[in-house]
């Protein structure tokens, strides 16, 4: 791209990230209207069956289709327009379709999709709903004709963004696998009835996906509550004189294992709940409810028995980050308290070691005094020997004095020998 201006050329994704506003932008034509929309967890594998379900459709349309890289998609066909948003663990399906019938729900724009193609769907449903805009209405809508749509189920509801619109559900799945939203047109623009239609899409989508660690909390409410007594339990113990430590080690290593292994299984599930919790709470504000009399509004009704749910959750993880900390803690004590034990341990151990260094020495040092005199006696026997036979021979020599004589001799000689032997080893123990 040329610049008129002499500035540094653009970051790579500059474009990318500048348009990506505008990248799910509405594709409604006109009101008023009807949608279908569904919400599908997938594996890995059922995503890349998924790109290549879509490219059939496209083709069987003659409509170009997303991209390898696309994780969003927008198109118009012969009777219904489709929007596919992929995200990190689930996908959508948006299909809209113009006009609106005298029974709001008796033809959903689900009808108009190809029910060859719609059969070969993978992945299992979080959500199905329907949506209708009833054409314009000057006068306010009447409940009494309302609930009809809703199986005479209790309404919520309320007047929306600015008074262009009121909208009325019972968030409960009816006999056709679908729940339902009707949306009464005052004044609403087509832009606002598309992004009114998707708030409300993904309103049910994220509270479906936030409830999703519900059970999980309540499945681990039982190991919360018997972790935590068994920690009761060792840290007890640890209080006696008289305990195990090292049992006491081994249990409370397993029990940490046991909750960092529950931690790390749940964490993601728990972080994810209370970060779809949050989108739902600010899609609700983006509605800017006002309340018609009689009814609950939307957020009312979701936050009664949503916000418990994700309360629950919350409790649940951290509670679990807790009793990890209060282990690692026990742990590190009782760690402390048998590195005392073993360093005391150690100490007599060196003290005994030390007391036997001593009485080998003295030992030796005997040893080596007996040794001295029985050298010194072995050395004078053969100087007696030798001045024997000198005498022997004729020389004037008394061997008795000489051996006499000699005896002290040796004995220096003996012990200068000795000392000699000692300062080597002393040297050789040094140098090592």
């Amino acid at each position: 791209m040329t610049t008129i201006y002499p500035i540094p050329e653009n970051h790579a994704q500059r474009f990318v990230l500048h348009n990506e506003v505008h990248a799910r932008s509405s594709i409604i034509k006109g009101l008023p209207g009807r949608a279908s929309h569904l919400a599908l967890s997938r594996s890995n594998d059922e995503k890349i069956h998924e790109r290549q379900h879509l490219n059939q459709l496209c083709e069987r349309f003659g409509v170009a289709a997303p991209a390898q890289d696309a994780d969003h998609f927008s198109a118009t066909f012969d009777t219904f327009q489709i929007r596919w948003e992929q995200h990190g663990e689930f996908s959508t399906y948006t299909f809209y379709v113009q006009g609106a019938e005298e029974n709001p729900f008796a033809e959903p724009a689900l009808k108009k999709v190809p029910v060859d193609w719609l059969s070969t769907m993978t992945g299992k449903i979080l959500v199905a709903t329907h949506a209708t805009i009833l054409p314009a209405n000057e006068n306010a809508p009447d409940l009494s004709e309302i609930a009809p749509h809703f199986a005479n189920n209790s309404l919520v509801g309320s007047t929306v963004t600015g008074g262009a619109a009121s909208v009325f559900t019972d968030f409960r799945i009816h006999v056709d696998g679908f729940s339902r939203f009707l949306i009464v047109n005052q004044n609403l623009r087509v832009e606002q009835g598309a992004r009114l239609m998707h708030r409300l899409f993904e309103i049910e989508v994220y509270r479906v996906l936030a409830l999703l660690a519900f059970p999980i909390a309540k499945k681990l409410y039982p190991e919360l509550k018997k972790a935590d007594q068994q920690l009761y339990t060792i840290t007890n113990a640890m209080t006696q004189s008289a305990g195990n430590d090292a049992k006491l080690l081994d249990e409370l290593t397993m029990l940490a294992a046991e909750i960092e292994n529950h931690v790390s299984s749940n964490h993601l599930r728990f972080a994810a709940a209370n970060a779809y919790y949050n989108l739902v709470e600010q899609r609700l504000i983006d509605l800017r409810e006002v309340r018609i009399q009689g009814i609950q509004t939307i957020g009312e009704f979701i936050n009664r028995r949503l916000e418990p749910a994700v309360n629950t959750c919350r409790s649940t993880a951290s509670r679990f980050t807790s009793l990890s900390e209060r282990v690692g803690n026990a742990s590190q004590l009782l760690r402390t308290r048998v590195d005392i034990i073993i360093e005391r341990q150690n100490q007599g151990l060196l003290t005994s070691m030390d007391l036997r260094a001593k009485m080998q020495l003295r030992m030796q040092q005997m040893v080596e005094g007996i040794s001295i005199v029985a050298i010194t006696y072995y050395a004078a026997s053969l100087i007696y020997a030798m001045t024997g036979t000198l005498h022997a021979l004729g020389w004037d020599v008394n061997p008795e004095i000489v051996e006499g004589a000699s005896v002290p001799f040796i004995l220096v000689g003996i012990g200068l020998g000795f000392k000699r032997i000692h300062h080597i080893i002393k040297n050789t123990t040094d140098v090592s």
